[in-house]
């Protein structure tokens, strides 16, 4: 009888470990909808942003420096500092941060 019920145990030991791995599995959901995916969506609203910028938008690179976009060049742009001197910067697209002013034009 004894047999028996140790029998009986070894045979629910599968479900024991599927009730093991459930949380896990369910923390492994709840990270990606709460962390990965909504990263994933900023990421995509960046990268359409900076396909936007286009000449005379005012816009942040990433090291804090605000300028006026003068050309735009598949990966580069041109930013204008200073108006009054004239001071350019050749910068890659992907230093823009942020738009702050698109141009109407």
């Amino acid at each position: 009888m004894f047999f028996l019920l140790q029998a009986a145990a070894k045979q629910s030991s599968p479900g024991g470990m599927l009730s093991m791995l459930l949380p896990f599995i369910l923390m492994f959901v709840v990270m990606y909808f709460l962390i990965l995916r909504p990263q994933k969506r900023k990421e995509k609203d960046r990268k359409a942003m900076i396909s936007r910028a286009k000449k005379n938008d005012r816009v942040v690179t990433a090291g804090g420096v605000h300028g006026t976009i003068t050309s735009v060049r598949e990966n580069e742009i041109i930013l204008r500092i200073d108006d009054a001197k004239d001071v350019k910067v050749k910068l890659d697209r992907s230093a823009i941060a942020a738009v702050l002013e698109v141009s109407h034009e």
